[in-house]
């Protein structure tokens, strides 16, 4: 069974072993865990304001995370969404339950538009994020607040 839960420091590691081993290992991104500072401090980085870190466990192991940053002015944006490649699909419907439970919370805080950037390398993820009510946006018509990411080269908008 698939749990989703807010992030805590005891899944730190299992985390940055996810994220890094999905962008290097599975879609050669040359990024490190120090690359992303974020990810050494998920509670100072993403736990503020309206934003929150959520992780997908099976049997007590992170698969999956997904993050919302606050970005003020009712916006968000929807960051590290990773999924193990043994829980993508369906059949096992983790990365549906974790943007469910990101949308879920986003508007009960107010939040109006959610926002993402990814690379092109994610072709599923543009498909799930189409599927899903996300548009492509060109990068000039992000929030000022947007954090883009080197390698991110196409951007989402949903409106809640």
């Amino acid at each position: 069974m698939i749990q989703i839960i807010p992030f805590t420091a005891q899944h730190v590691k299992e985390v940055g072993a996810l994220i890094v081993g999905i962008q290097r290992d599975e879609f050669e991104i040359a990024i490190t865990l120090e690359d992303q500072p974020d990810l050494e401090d998920i509670p100072g980085f993403y736990q503020q304001g309206e934003g929150n870190f959520w992780v997908a466990l099976a049997e007590g192991k992170v698969v999956g995370t997904v993050a919302l940053l606050d970005l003020g002015n009712h916006q968000g944006a929807l960051r590290k969404m990773f999924v193990h490649a043994g829980y993508r699909g369906p059949g096992h419907g983790v990365s549906a339950r974790l943007l469910e439970t990101l949308l879920d919370w986003s508007r009960v805080r107010g939040v109006k538009e959610v926002y993402l950037g990814t690379t092109e390398k994610f072709r599923a993820a543009h498909r799930f994020y189409e599927r899903n009510g996300f548009q492509l946006v060109p990068a000039d018509e992000l929030p000022p607040r947007f954090l883009k990411m080197v390698v991110d080269t196409r951007f989402y908008r949903l409106a809640l």
